[in-house]
């Protein structure tokens, strides 16, 4: 076999591996350090075993379904929102599928808005387990509204709500945290916490906050190496988070939820956090195509991810004002140019 021949076999390899990893992208679900880690890092089951977790927004959606994963793990749990009747009926299915114990779970109810009662709920998370292993930031609320037709007060709730009340329990729980020298803190944020999309001005802020503020803190804690800072970025899930979007007025929400069949399963989302929290990832992107492409493009490529963007965006607003999931059109054609 001659030199020529050679370099040709090993450049058709290459190609051929560039085409393999180019097709597993293009049916991937989260980002490549996140896939791997699923893949060859370490399990949820080995590492959170045994830890104490709060969970905000814990009564629905992403908060519960990841109640109903660690009820699994053998952990103690500690859920928290506004309604308290919620978070009991979480419970008592935390209790029938899992792991726990009554003693194990702790029902602590909590307005991310009433920053006073911040420390208070903290003092009785630790009078109740002795310590904080794990908080998941998840509370929060969407938007689904033009800029023009929002009021203030809409854009002042979401600051509230998403930004300023996670940053207040989050300075309630750290100092714990470093006392012990460890501790996991980590935030639910959005795929739109880096890209940004029309009808979501104010959820889009409001995540970018919340970004810039953990990574930001990150670097303050760097001489504990053991508080790990974790943002998870998730695209569109199955969830009720439409549906309680607020509209124009802070007293008006998005009345239909739309299809919700195309999006990634909620119990999906979760497996790919607990994941991300086993191994310590300090960002992870969790989403379907093609908006796990386009934040690529917006990391690596903005210019092209801008215009890509401005096309995406014209339908999403179509889609809104005709009634349907603002998002829906995406996945199906997507879905029909994959098949």
């Amino acid at each position: 076999m001659n030199w020529e021949l050679l370099l040709w076999l090993l450049a058709l390899c290459a190609l051929l591996l560039l085409v393999v990893q180019l097709l597993r992208f293009l049916r991937a679900d989260g980002d490549l350090t996140l896939l791997w880690a699923e893949w060859q890092g370490r399990r949820p089951e080995w590492e959170l075993t045994d830890m104490v977790v709060w969970v905000t927004g814990a009564s629905s959606g992403i908060g519960e379904e990841l109640a109903y994963q660690l009820s699994k793990l053998g952990v103690s749990l500690v859920l928290s929102a506004r309604r308290v009747h919620e978070l009991e009926r979480v419970k008592r299915r935390c209790l029938e599928n899992g792991n726990l114990k009554e003693k194990d779970i702790l029902v602590l109810p909590l307005d991310l808005t009433d920053t006073g009662s911040h420390e208070a709920a903290t003092e009785a998370v630790l009078q109740e387990f002795g310590r904080i292993d794990i908080l998941v930031n998840n509370g929060g609320i969407s938007q689904r509204s033009l800029c023009m037709d929002t009021s203030l007060d809409v854009y002042r709730k979401l600051i509230e709500l998403n930004y300023l009340g996670t940053v207040s329990l989050t300075k309630c729980v750290l100092p714990h945290m470093i006392e012990r020298k460890q501790g996991k803190i980590v935030t639910v944020n959005s795929i739109l916490g880096i890209i940004s999309a029309p009808l979501s001005t104010g959820y889009c802020a409001s995540k970018h906050a919340l970004r810039g503020f953990f990574n930001g803190l990150r670097t303050e804690l760097a001489a504990y190496p053991g508080i790990i800072v974790s943002n998870i970025c998730p695209g569109p899930v199955q969830s009720n988070i439409v549906q309680n979007s607020l509209a124009g007025e802070v007293t008006k929400t998005i009345a239909n939820n739309g299809d919700q069949s195309h999006k990634m399963t909620t119990s999906r989302c979760v497996r790919l956090m607990l994941i991300s929290m086993a191994n310590d990832l300090k960002e992870v992107w969790i989403s379907q195509q093609p908006f796990l492409l386009v934040t690529y493009l917006w990391q690596y490529m903005p210019t092209w991810a801008w215009w890509i963007t401005s096309k995406m965006g014209k339908k999403r607003i179509e889609n809104f004002k005709s009634g349907v999931d603002a998002d829906s059109s995406y996945f199906k054609i997507f879905k029909t140019k994959r098949d």
